[in-house]
Formats: C-alpha cells, structure tokens, sequence
C-alpha cells in the first residue's frame, strides 16, 4: 500500500511540475517583453532565441545546421505612434479601433469626414456620384475638403460585406476610410500596404447620428523586408543512426504591436502550443524512442501565412518522407470540450488510433473530426507527402487575434491529459 502511495504521490509531483513549467513558458511568452512575438521590437527574435534556450535546457540536440533555420519575407509593420480622436474623443486602440494589417500611415488634424450612405455602396450609379462629389470638392488651392470617408457597415453580412470591404481598400488609393461595424476586431498580418490608412472602428465608438465627426490621427506604418527564424531541435533515438522520424510542429509567433503601447499577447495562439512542444521536448529526451528521432519545430512566420513551414518544406534538414507522421499543435490552453483534428478524414486509420487511445484512457471528452484545411503549419507538409495532423482544443475561451488572448484567460483544464494522449499516440505512429 505504501509504495503504491508512494507512485501515485510521484507521478501527481511530476505531472504538476510539468504543467507548471508550461503556465512558466506560457506567460513568458506572451509578457509585454516579447511584444507579441511579431515585427516591431524584434519581438519575433527573442521569442527565438528564448525558445532556442528551453529545447538546450531540456538536452535537445540540434541538425548540423544548428538551431535556427533564417527566411526573410516582407511584412506591414505599426512601430511608432498610434492615435485617433474623434470629436476630440480618444479611441483606445485594439478595443475601440483597429488598423488594417495593410493599412497605409499618415496623420491629419481637425478634418470633418465625408459620410458615405450606405446604399451607395450597392447602387453603381449612386456610388459614382459619390465618387464624383469627393474628387470635386476641393478648397480655392484644389486641396481635398474630404480626404477622410467613412463606411458605416453595422449589419451587413455576407457577400455584401465582402463587396463593401472591397470598395473600402479602392477608396484608399486616395482616401483614408473609415470603416465603422459591430463586429468581434480580430487582427493579422500583411506583406503589403495601401497607400492611406483603413481603419476598423467599432459603432460604439462612432455615434452616426452626430451633425459632424471631425477626425485627428496618427499612424505610423512601415512596409520592410524581415529575417524570421524557425527554431529546430531532436531528441534522438537509442538506436544510433536512426533515419526514421517523428515531428511534432508548433507556431511561436503572433501578431506582435500596433504602435507602442498596444500589443496581442498571443497566450492560447499560440504560446500555449510552443509550451506543449517543448514539455514533448523534455519528455522524450528523458524517455528517447527506441528507433525512431523525435523533431520539435518551431515555426515563424505562420501568422504571416505558414510562411516558416512553407519555407521547411521546401529546405528540409532530411528526408520528408522520413518522416512517419507529424503533428502539429496550436491553441492547447483550454479543452473543456475536447480537442479537433484537421486531417482526420485524411488519415482515417491514424485518427481511429487517437480515438481508441483516447477511449481507454478517459483523456478528453471528445475528439472531433475534421477534413483537411489549409490553416496551419502542418498543411504544406500534408501537400508534400507527409501524413499530419493538425490537433486544437475547444472550449468556452473564444479569444483569437484579439488583445484579449492573455495569459490569465487560460485555464490549461486538459493540457496535462492531451500530453499525454500526444506521448501515447507516437508510440502508434513511430
């Protein structure tokens, strides 16, 4: 009875050191020093070089490479100033405003707005007489008396949202736009930008039925080429020279700052992935497979549009048909109502594996199917022959690409559980 305490007392030790060594990474992850992880402060690079630091703490070995895997692609960043006033009214950036990702700079004070009536946006003719009043309204100098407009879109859904979002870039070729809806902000990532701001404004913010808005903002948006790393590591196998694999995959960036004093944190997307990568890190350092290499990528990048895994892909550091099975782990820090796995109708003998282990263990409550998808890291390598999964939780936490993904949000309920569901499911696929 004593030494069966004694296991239980052991494993229930070891099991709340892990979880808390994640919660750790976690919140360091996505502290205001990292930045979001993104494009301004570099944030990007020091969640590489910390990552880098966890996978040599944990005994990783790396590729003769080295850890980092360097690419470079362009990306729209907001470092400096971001302001908006609207009728002398500050706007709080990322809760009552947000700018596009390919959103343009610029600054301009005390400017009335041009109100665009929103059946213009669905009558052609309608909407050339508009255009025609903005070009002709001009000052004795030909100087814009509107070079701000605003579109008011609170209930429209659809593909007529798409056609009013579409209109509204057009219009920033020579106008900053406004564009004014009820709608959850969520936020990304562009490798382009407009000539004039396009702005994202909540109607709470706006009051339509004011005679006038008069406008005053700052934006500072610089369009630059960028140099991101993903971060690569193993566990080898007791066999020596082994030349089979299995990779685990996760995304360690986000979406970084917008301005100075805004940034997305990026707890459940994905700094909570990154720490179920690395905890798989310790475990099959300490537990090695006996002929098969565990990998551990860390990709960047992937809000940008899986750009570090498409880069992997095409640069592999061996053989992708090496590679037994992947699986790739995003947004780990809930599971209240179980997990999804993109890819399950693909490889539907694998994923009836993950179910039956799931069953006899009593892990999760549910893990639901999905078919294949191009939304996360796992997709180009699917593309190239390598059989994946990509695996999220599901629970009653809804925040995504929001300054409202941090850290106290998470509950980490089933983290432990799909641990170890991931650590029994290699031995299946290895």
């Amino acid at each position: 009875m004593r030494k069966l305490l004694a296991c239980f007392l052991l494993i229930s030790f070891g099991i709340n050191a892990q979880l808390e060594r994640a919660r750790t990474v976690t919140e360091t992850l996505c502290s205001p020093e990292f930045h979001g992880r993104g494009y301004v402060n570099a944030g990007d690079s020091i969640a590489a070089e910390y990552i880098a630091g966890q996978f040599k703490e944990a005994g990783c070995k790396s590729f003769p490479q080295g850890l980092f895997q360097p690419f470079s692609f362009n990306v729209n960043t907001f470092p400096g100033d971001m302001q908006l006033f609207i009728n002398g009214n500050e706007l709080k950036p990322g809760v009552d405003y947000i700018v596009d990702p390919s959103s343009g700079g610029g600054n301009i004070a005390k400017q009335v707005v041009y109100k665009l009536p929103i059946e213009s946006i669905f009558n052609e003719s309608l909407w050339n007489a508009e255009l025609k009043t903005l070009k002709t309204a001009t000052d004795p100098n030909g100087k814009k008396l509107y070079p701000v407009v605003v579109f008011h879109l609170t209930g429209i859904k659809g593909d007529s949202l798409k056609k009013a979002a579409k209109l509204a870039v057009q219009l920033t070729t020579d106008y900053t736009v406004l564009q004014v809806n009820d709608t959850k902000f969520t936020w990304s990532v562009s490798d382009e930008q407009y000539k004039h701001p396009l702005i994202h404004v909540q109607q709470s913010a706006f009051d339509m039925s004011a005679e006038k808005h008069i406008v005053d903002f700052t934006i500072d948006a610089v369009l630059r080429p960028h140099t991101a790393r993903n971060v690569i590591a193993y566990a080898p196998a007791k066999r020596k020279k082994s030349r089979k694999y299995i990779v685990y995959t996760a995304h360690y960036d986000h979406l970084g700052r917008m301005g100075q004093e805004t940034y997305f944190p990026g707890a459940n997307d994905n700094a909570s992935g990154t720490a179920m990568l690395l905890e798989l890190a310790h475990y099959f350092v300490e537990h090695p497979m006996k002929k098969t290499n565990v990998v551990f990528m860390s990709f960047a990048g992937e809000e940008a549009g899986l750009i570090g895994s498409h880069y992997y892909v095409e640069h592999p550091l061996f053989p992708l048909e090496k590679i037994n099975f992947l699986t790739n782990v995003d947004i780990m820090g809930s599971g209240e109502d179980g997990i999804t796995v993109v890819n399950a109708t693909k490889f539907p003998a694998e994923f009836a594996a993950l179910q039956q282990i799931n069953k006899n263990e009593e892990y999760l409550v549910k893990i639901g199917s999905r078919g294949p998808a191009a939304n996360s890291d796992h997709y180009f390598f699917t593309e190239a022959g390598v059989p994946a999964f990509f695996i999220y939780t599901m629970g009653p936490n809804k925040h995504y690409h929001d300054v409202e993904d941090t850290y106290k949000e998470l509950s980490f309920s089933e983290f432990g559980d799909l641990y170890q569901l991931l650590i029994d499911f290699a031995g299946v696929v290895k």
